[in-house]
């Protein structure tokens, strides 16, 4: 006979039967709540540091280019010794990019964001120090400083846009990053003739150290290197970025569901042409480093970055010196490639998430095409402003409409972890690569004339157009469980 305790009246074991359902379901509540709660977009605040400060870091090495007209006349430089100079800061950037992307690949979360706070305060000290030289030795030791301090803010950047955004818009995210480092270049030039009126060209350097300071701390108090870690970015928000369909509809949203069909919607003509292909992702550092399709975009991209070192560094010396225009109309016509940039970094982004369903090679085709086409009208140019600023303009515009696709290619090859490790194989080739372009523009220079410049531009685009041909446009075979 059961035996029924007087102050248990219903039994232990009914007792036990009717806590556990209401245990369970306490628990599943705050589950519950998650899925309904509707998604912060704190990724987009993130977002805006992330353009920022990287708009901050480019405008810190393109101000070079303005004062280099001063700096050669106040130390008698050749043309050759300023290639070198403007040069050490990509080769000092491109030599940290892989050892940074190991980096951030071994260290914690936690410590990359704060290494991240580090390195651009050490960019903007370097960006100071520059107007306190005196000798030509400290310009080159100082570029060097700045390509170092600066080299892992890239990486930095790109990483944090892959964990913090899903598939269908990290594109976009990486043609706002990318359009960040020509907004840097397209507002230098205007500031730095009004600090050269008002003082001269070293205080050019002062006055651009200053707000990476005030950014750095921002961005160690409200950034972290993930979204699972930031107390901005709630339960639901976290979901729709690992797009974990699981998690129930709210999360599981249209956009996505559309993104993950275009992925793998056949475009047969422009998978022809685009080498379309179902690939494995990159698991491993040997998988990254034998692979043919990371080195051969990486190497395509420095010879976009060496174009855009050109107009960075040397086109404000070609508009004084060959086409002798006044400091405003030189300001006005140095202005016009990042214009032109601006809007194809942004147009590019939007056109590979959007209407070609996260295909990145496209874009990066039809820049390399569309730039060779522009620096080709640029020889022999005559000397008039609406011809150069609409060439420049349009140069710019082809020159940025694939960059976006240089960052975000080696997202749809490796995974989160190995990620960092192939986008600095991409960066560190692209900007060793890009390093060599200001050099051989002096060496060109002390040889022959602008209009040799601007044949190798036109070289080294269709070089790029040949080494993107030759590498897949990956469809990424995904393990089960794993985040895209």
């Amino acid at each position: 006979m059961h035996h029924v305790d007087a102050a248990d009246p219903v039994g232990r074991g009914s007792s036990a039967a009717s806590v556990a359902p209401a245990a369970s379901a306490a628990s599943n509540a705050p589950a519950a709540a998650q899925i309904g709660q509707k998604p912060t977009r704190y990724r987009w605040v993130v977002m805006g540091l992330i353009f920022l400060i990287w708009a901050i870091a480019c405008a810190d090495r393109a101000n070079f280019g303005i004062a280099l007209p001063y700096m050669k006349k106040e130390y008698g430089i050749t043309n050759t010794e300023a290639g070198l100079i403007v040069s050490l800061f990509s080769f000092a950037y491109g030599l940290v990019q892989i050892p940074v992307g190991l980096m951030y690949k071994r260290l914690s979360e936690k410590t990359t964001g704060i290494l991240f706070s580090v390195f651009m305060l050490l960019t903007s000290l370097f960006t100071g120090l520059m107007g306190t030289t005196s000798s030509v030795l400290l310009l080159q030791l100082y570029r060097v400083g700045l390509g170092l301090s600066e080299g892992p803010l890239g990486i930095g950047c790109t990483n944090v846009i892959n964990r913090w955004f899903p598939p269908e818009e990290k594109g976009t995210a990486t043609g706002l990053w990318i359009a960040a480092s020509k907004l840097g270049p397209l507002i230098v030039p205007t500031v730095c003739i009004i600090v050269i009126q008002l003082w001269g060209w070293r205080e050019i350097f002062y006055v651009f150290a200053v707000p990476g300071i005030f950014l750095a701390i921002l961005w160690f108090f409200l950034v972290t290197n993930s979204p699972s870690e930031n107390r901005f970015c709630n339960e639901a928000e976290r979901r729709y970025i690992t797009q974990d369909v699981a998690a129930g509809p709210a999360t599981a949203t249209a956009s996505s569901r559309a993104h993950v069909g275009a992925q793998v919607t056949p475009m047969p003509w422009l998978d022809g042409i685009n080498r379309t292909r179902r690939v494995p992702r990159l698991e491993t550092l040997r998988q990254v480093f034998t692979s043919w399709n990371v080195i051969g975009v990486a190497i395509g991209y420095g010879c976009m970055i060496g174009i855009s070192n050109i107009f960075m560094s040397w086109i404000p010396t070609y508009l004084v010196t060959v086409k002798g225009f006044a400091s405003v109309k030189m300001g006005f016509l140095a202005s016009a490639p990042f214009i032109g940039a601006v809007a194809g970094n942004m147009l590019g982004g939007v056109i590979s998430d959007r209407l070609l369903g996260g295909r990145r090679k496209p874009m990066m085709l039809l820049g390399a095409l569309g730039t060779a086409l522009m620096t080709l009208l640029l020889v022999e140019a005559p000397d008039s402003v609406l011809y150069l600023g609409a060439m420049l303009m349009l140069s710019g515009l082809m020159l940025g409409i694939g960059f976006a696709g240089y960052s975000a290619y080696p997202m749809g090859l490796a995974t989160k972890a190995t990620y960092p490790a192939a986008f600095g194989i991409v960066n560190s080739l692209g900007q060793i690569g890009g390093a060599c372009a200001p050099l051989a523009v002096g060496m060109l220079l002390d040889r022959y004339d602008w209009s040799s410049v601007f044949l190798y531009m036109v070289g080294t685009s269709l070089l790029c157009l040949a080494l993107l041909l030759s590498v897949v446009e990956p469809i990424t075979v995904r393990k089960a469980g794993e985040e895209a």
